[in-house]
């Protein structure tokens, strides 16, 4: 689970790099999530950590590849009862 500046960053990257074709540099990493530079980067290393990014050249933001945009789901679905027709309301309610 990624708290807060985590999933930030992952949809920061994601959204700039499809508008834009680009990875963003660490000033426009700044300017988009309000935080400083060791923030920035101690979030990335947790994003490489979980494998939702790949970044070969660790300095070099424009070598970041993103493995998964979004964040995986942790808890699982209910799931739902098979009813047993119309009668439920009648017995139940």
């Amino acid at each position: 689970m990624l708290n807060d500046l985590e999933r930030k960053l992952l949809r920061v990257l994601f959204n700039f790099s499809k508008q834009t074709h680009r990875m963003p540099t660490i000033k426009e990493l700044e300017i988009k999530t309000g935080r400083s530079k060791q923030d920035i980067y101690a979030g990335l290393r947790v994003l490489v950590e979980q494998r939702y990014i790949f970044w070969p050249d660790n300095p070099r933001l424009d070598t970041i590849v993103i493995l998964e945009a979004w964040e995986r789901e942790t808890t699982a679905k209910p799931k739902l009862q098979k009813s047993s027709g119309n009668i439920d309301y009648w017995i139940k309610y």
